[in-house]
């Protein structure tokens, strides 16, 4: 997959997206998820800790900045940029997340990645838009993930 476009006609759609991410991503990616408020970014991660098999509650840690989640397949990392300037965000140090020792261990997702100075070879980037009768979803796999396929 070097691209993929969906269209999806509502929140349930996106939350079942999230699912097939959570049952067939692997270990050790990392997905940067942009798009504007509301435009579904928490609901797909809702879904891919539905997928990994975390029956959590998955709320956007829009304040607390990263939550994580031990109780799946794999362990989830949620972060959330929404509230930082692209220098905050830098002196986070979160490539940690991928090159550190969670690296190969976990899924991490990252809300807001825009705001990421420093990214890591391989990731999904998601794109979450608007239309007008629902959502639209762009998928990028880039690095060892360019090959990567989707199992719906």
């Amino acid at each position: 997959m070097t691209k993929m476009i969906l269209s999806l006609p509502d929140a349930e759609a996106t939350r079942k997206l999230g699912v097939s991410l959570g049952r067939s991503l692997p270990p050790g990616t990392v997905i940067l998820l942009q798009g504007d408020l509301g435009a579904g970014k928490t609901t797909l991660v809702q879904g891919i800790a539905e997928g990994l098999g975390i029956s959590d509650s998955i709320e956007s840690p829009t304040f607390t900045l990263i939550n994580e989640y031990f109780a799946g397949r794999v362990p989830l990392y949620h972060l959330d940029l929404y509230r930082l300037e692209p220098e905050e965000a830098e002196a986070l140090h979160l490539e940690s997340y991928w090159d550190g020792l969670e690296r190969d261990l976990g899924i991490v997702a990252i809300e807001w990645a825009e705001r990421l100075q420093y990214k890591p070879e391989n990731y999904l980037q998601i794109y979450l838009s608007y239309l007008d009768n629902g959502r639209q979803i762009e998928v990028i796999g880039n690095g060892d993930l360019l090959n990567w396929q989707l199992e719906i």
